[in-house]
């Protein structure tokens, strides 16, 4: 293996493991599926229910294949996606640190995954096995391409925040 491809590893194991836990505190952390949808909802999610599963199995769902190097462009894709609706429904106004509630998180891992398309899901990867990896600016396209353009159209279709929100 190369270097590339333990990088690729490396970083689709710990963000697709990350991804998962969050996914899975989703729905059986703290406050479970009600709580994340008492959440969304106050985000101005529309429906909330129906973006706290789908948030829930989406994260659960793309954390997994990215962990194993599947569907790896799309994988990633989901995630660019949700951390960009998170860092326009939340993260945003609270300025960029983490600490303070800002978008210094979903950034970073927004950026990781934009990285895991240029770089491919490498040769530990059940991509490689099927013969279906890709990398460089293709992959770099999808994940960037498909991530933004779903979280927008999402966003437009169904965000709608309170004024007190919109700062």
């Amino acid at each position: 293996m190369t270097p590339v491809d333990i990088a690729s590893v490396l970083l689709r194991v710990v963000v697709g493991l990350t991804v998962v836990a969050h996914g899975y505190n989703h729905v059986w952390g703290g406050g479970g599926l009600a709580g994340t949808t008492r959440w969304f909802g106050s985000l101005g999610l529309r429906p909330p229910k129906l973006h706290a599963v789908l948030s829930s199995v989406g994260e659960l769902a793309a954390g997994s294949a990215l962990a194993i190097g599947l569907f790896t462009p799309l994988a990633a894709a989901f995630v660019v996606g949700t951390m960009v609706v998170a860092g326009i429904t939340h993260h945003r106004v609270n300025g960029f640190f983490v600490f303070k509630e800002g978008y210094e998180y979903v950034l970073m891992i927004g950026v990781v995954c934009a990285v895991i398309g240029l770089l491919g899901p490498g040769a530990a990867s059940v991509d490689r096995l099927l013969g279906i990896a890709v990398a460089g600016p293709i992959g770099l396209a999808i994940v960037i391409g498909v991530g933004v353009f779903g979280a927008a159209a999402l966003l437009a279709a169904t965000w709608r925040p309170s004024r007190s929100m919109s700062r």
